[in-house]
């Protein structure tokens, strides 16, 4: 029986990596599954990990005020090291490009265990945005054994970086999974509820993410009057923004969005209501690179809030717009959306760049291969 390790430590970790551990834990003769938290999010990751039904076996806890990415990339490899000695996995998994992800791949190279990278492959070809999370990829790239690409171009992009072809694999991406998942078996909450059914069927609903650091400030500001502006000027069109905990959003959005008639800030959601939520949205607004793959998965039109992407198979399907960083132009292409009914039939037909539900189980089918090849080898 091998011995996997999966290490996660913020919220669209544990998403994308809760597909995996089930397909792990549906074969429970082949795997022994090994949960560990680093505790990067805490507010943010215990609900999901609730939601999504996953165990966690270890919790590193490294998760202080105000903390450096320095400082949890230090706490991870120090709480992980006697951990990996303890359990001594056939492999360990990370996923994307957190500090926590780039914590335990490193730490499990030092370890001299295998590395299996989950969603490799993304770029922006700007090692500055998103800031850390561009490097922290890159690395992971050089640290890994096995990278899971979830799209064609993530695969050309690996080969492009010298990883061996027979190290890669298309997997698709495992938030497709997820999310097919909890819609199929949840239903909004009453809270959720009440708040769409206050609103009339007829108006167009908004849903806004931003909580990037290249965003804080000035470029966030300027992002939200823009909405403000947008939403104040057609009376058909409301805006609802689950807001993201960390203080320097809180406090532009207390300024900027203060008595704001037809914008609706709210908590963070737990993901099948978030879900729910984009499921009802006329037009999803966000920075974030998860909303960037569940956009084409549930048929909705998004403006991206940055001036790169490392998942160009957004804009290329048709669903995704890159905005940049000006509010003016962010405008702008609010009122293009009033008037291009177009962009929203192509959207609503066009196929999932990032796979049709099944990454769990090709990425587990992939670790074994792997595995056996690597024995075989050896």
């Amino acid at each position: 029986m091998k011995k996997i390790l999966t290490l996660f430590g913020t919220r669209p970790e544990i998403i994308k990596l809760a597909p995996v551990i089930w397909a792990m834990e549906r074969h429970p003769s082949q795997w022994q599954s090994i949960t560990v938290s680093s505790s990067q999010h805490t507010d943010l990751l215990r609900p999901f990990i609730k939601e999504l039904s996953i165990s966690v076996d270890h919790d590193l806890a490294v998760m202080t005020p105000g903390q450096t990415p320095s400082a949890v990339l230090a706490r991870v490899i120090e709480a992980i090291e006697p951990l990996l000695i303890q359990e001594r996995p056939d492999m360990v998994l990370v996923q994307g490009d957190t500090t926590t992800a780039i914590a335990g791949a490193l730490a499990a190279f030092y370890a001299r265990i295998p590395v299996g990278h989950v969603e490799a492959g993304l770029r922006t070809g700007n090692r500055n945005s998103p800031f850390p999370e561009e490097m922290n990829r890159r690395l992971i790239t050089q640290l890994a054994d096995f990278h899971f690409a979830a799209t064609a171009d993530n695969v050309k992009i690996l080969l492009n970086d010298g990883v061996q072809q027979q190290n890669i694999i298309l997997t698709g991406n495992p938030v497709v999974d997820a999310l097919q998942h909890i819609l199929a078996c949840s239903s909004a909450s009453s809270a959720l509820s009440q708040l769409l059914d206050s609103i009339p069927l007829s108006q167009r609903i908004i849903v806004l993410t931003t909580h990037r650091r290249e965003n804080f400030g000035q470029v966030m500001t300027s992002h939200l009057r823009a909405l403000r502006r947008f939403v104040e000027k057609h009376e058909d069109v409301e805006l609802i923004f689950p807001v993201h905990p960390n203080p320097s959003v809180r406090a532009v959005v207390g300024a900027e969005f203060i008595d704001a008639k037809r914008i609706h800030c709210i908590d963070p959601l737990e993901y099948a209501d978030f879900l729910h939520l984009l499921s009802r949205s006329w037009l999803i607004v966000s920075d974030s690179g998860g909303v960037q793959e569940e956009a084409p998965s549930l048929g909705k039109p998004l403006l991206v809030l940055r001036d790169t992407t490392e998942r160009p198979e957004v804009l290329e399907c048709g669903v995704g717009k890159l905005v940049g960083h000006s509010g003016d132009q962010l405008e702008k292409m609010l009122e293009a959306a009033i008037l291009d009914k177009s962009w929203f039939d192509v959207v609503r037909h066009t196929i999932n760049p990032f796979g049709q539900g099944d990454a769990g189980e090709r990425i587990v089918s992939a670790v074994a291969q792997f595995l056996e090849s690597k024995e075989t080898k050896v």
